[in-house]
Order: structure tokens, then C-alpha cells, then sequence
């Protein structure tokens, strides 16, 4: 009986270390070796401080009014950044609203109407579905192609830049299908706002004279 506990105890011990400890430590050490900017959660730093990371979306919206900050695009609606809740990446997760829940329609609602206020839009006028659906994780850091061209006069005139200035940026941060075959063509909305903020220094931005996009 003994020597049966002593043989239980010595190998939960040792799987213990082998999985709980040299495991870990060696795909860690690996990972840092082959993939050291995604092992570290692909970080975005400006100036020595870092500002985001290039998987997890992040707002470009006022916190409390949940309209879209003048001169950035704005990405996909979501859970983790509504009006009132902060900006907090813990919140990882969708609504879990159905298709037919009326809080998911009025919010769906709302965004519509922002949106086509925002690029002045017809009252009629598409929106990409994107814009207005939020991911299962809420974090998505991308918007489509067709998201973003919507999205070009109002940050060109917001710029006083001409739209295809602004539409070669769209184009320079817009990744095509992973492989070639997975997934649709992406444009990251930090990469594609921090490639605006490049051209036009933030403070300098609000001196700018706003002229039509053409």
C-alpha cells in the first residue's frame, strides 16, 4: 500500500514539474526565440510608450457620447467599448444578443444613424456590415476595405487632406487574405489611425484649414 502511494506521489510530482513548470518554461523560451513580437502581444509603441497592440481593437470614440473623434476612422462597435463602460479589454466577449433582440436592434439603430450623420450620408445610403456588427470577442482590431473607403472623405475633409492621399494610406495598412486563401482582405483601424497621425502631427491637427476632399 505504501510503496503504491510513495509510486502515486513521485509521479504527480514529476508530471507536476514536466507540464506544470518545464513545459511551460520552454515553449515560453521558444516562443520569445521565434516569435518575440507576437509572444509579447504584438505591442504598438509611439515615443517609447506603448499605445496598443495590433490583434486587440481599440476605441476612437468619445467615452460618452460614443460619436466617432474627428480625423480617425472608426472601428467595429463593441461590448468592451460602449458609452459609460470604460475602456477596458476584461470585457472580451460579444453581447450574446439574438438577431431578433430589441436592445441589439435599437444599438444597431443608433450606430446607423451615427455613422451616416458622422460621413454625411443619405438617409437611405448602405452601411458595410461590419461598422455596425460587433466580433464574438469584441476586440477585433480590423475593419473591411469597404468600411474604411466609406469612411475616407470624412477623415480626408477632418485632415484637410485630398481623399486620395488619405485612400493611399487606407490601401498601405490593408492586409490581404492570410495565405492567400483564408479569411477576407483587413484594414487595422490603430496601424491605419497612427499612419493619419503621422502625416498630420495631433498637435497641430485642430490648426489645420479643412478643405473639401476631391
Amino acid at each position: 500500500m505504501m510503496r503504491q502511494l510513495r509510486t502515486a506521489l513521485l509521479m504527480t510530482m514529476l508530471l507536476t514539474v514536466l507540464t506544470g513548470l518545464a513545459y511551460p518554461l520552454a515553449i515560453t523560451a521558444l516562443a520569445q526565440v521565434i516569435f518575440p513580437y507576437q509572444a509579447n502581444g504584438s505591442l504598438i509603441a509611439r515615443g517609447g510608450t506603448v499605445i496598443g497592440s495590433a490583434v486587440i481593437g481599440q476605441p476612437f470614440v468619445d467615452g460618452k457620447t460614443g460619436e466617432v473623434l474627428p480625423g480617425y476612422f472608426r472601428g467595429r462597435p463593441s461590448a468592451a467599448f460602449t458609452p459609460g463602460n470604460g475602456d477596458s479589454t476584461l470585457v472580451s466577449s460579444g453581447s450574446n444578443y439574438g438577431p431578433t433582440n430589441r436592445a441589439l436592434v435599437d444599438r444597431v439603430t443608433v450606430d446607423v444613424a451615427a455613422i451616416r450623420r458622422e460621413n454625411h450620408l443619405a438617409a437611405d445610403a448602405p452601411i458595410p456590415v461590419d461598422l455596425v456588427a460587433a466580433s464574438a470577442s469584441g476586440l477585433d482590431p480590423d475593419i473591411s476595405p469597404a468600411s474604411a473607403e466609406l469612411q475616407v472623405p470624412r477623415v480626408a475633409r477632418e485632415r484637410g487632406r485630398r481623399a486620395d492621399q488619405v485612400r493611399a494610406l487606407v490601401a498601405a495598412n490593408t492586409e490581404g487574405r492570410t495565405l492567400g486563401v483564408l479569411g477576407e482582405p483587413r484594414v487595422n483601424v490603430l496601424a491605419l489611425n497612427l499612419a493619419l497621425d503621422a502625416t498630420v502631427p495631433a498637435t497641430s491637427r485642430e490648426s489645420v484649414v479643412a478643405t473639401p476632399a476631391r
